[in-house]
């Protein structure tokens, strides 16, 4: 193997690294994340030989609640551990690089919420009532926690007038949610009172349409009455009425 790939390979890095850290870095100039990255690869691609990772594994084999949210867990321990290289990085490009990482992690666990909410539902052999429903809270505060890794700018881009997140903008949140349950109130209010008017309504138009019947036929008799009135030749009346 030539030496330019060997130095590329993870296993032969990870071992210079361990052999002479001091020396390592003088040589060959990297960065202390890459070599955090480098390690990571070398743990996931060999955690399968981890003995008390397998005895876990082995203890939660008949419940798949806790053996899916203790690799959430892992994976936001993860998130968090990125997230904070990202804030120290100084390479741009990198901190940008991590953050997407991050932001990527996030979106997957918050895909598996639901399916922890399911399970946590599900009753399991030798689980309380009481640890039971001490799931469902733990499910129920996941989203919180996720969102709460910080995945943008780093802490000196705010400082410098970035686009961080703001109490300012929470509380017009929080303001605007208290506007739009008192106009849901409001409306409620005015739909509760349009039905008590209705019957009423209902009322007035059923007297307006005996009133209209009432007059047509007093018209129709006065009418008759004039004409009687007329075919007897009675002008003095005729003309005192017209």
């Amino acid at each position: 193997m030539e030496p330019n790939s060997n130095r590329e390979n993870p296993l032969h890095v990870f071992s210079l690294f361990l052999s002479n850290p001091f020396g390592y870095f003088s040589e060959t100039k990297i960065l202390k994340n890459d070599i955090l990255f480098r390690v990571d690869e070398i743990c996931k691609k060999y955690e399968n030989y981890e003995v008390e990772k397998q005895r876990a594994l082995a203890a939660f084999a008949d419940d798949a609640f806790a053996a899916l949210f203790t690799g959430v867990e892992d994976d936001i321990d993860k998130a968090l551990v990125k997230s904070e290289m990202a804030s120290t990085e100084k390479n741009r490009a990198a901190a940008v690089a991590m953050c997407a990482e991050v932001r990527r992690l996030k979106a997957r666990l918050i895909e598996q919420v639901p399916q922890l909410q399911k399970l946590a539902k599900k009753k399991v052999k030798g689980i309380s009532k009481e640890d039971q429903e001490a799931r469902l809270d733990l499910v129920l505060a996941l989203p919180d926690r996720i969102r709460a890794i910080p995945d943008g700018p780093t802490p000196a881009a705010n400082k410098t007038g970035g686009w961080g997140p703001s109490s300012s903008n929470k509380n017009i949140k929080f303001d605007s949610s208290e506007g739009l349950d008192t106009l849901k109130n409001i409306a409620l209010d005015m739909n509760e009172e349009l039905d008590k008017q209705v019957p009423l309504m209902d009322e007035i138009d059923t007297k307006v349409d005996k009133a209209t019947s009432d007059l047509q036929r007093t018209n129709v008799r006065l009418k008759k009455t004039i004409n009687e009135i007329r075919s007897s030749r009675n002008f003095c009346i005729d003309i005192i009425l017209l």
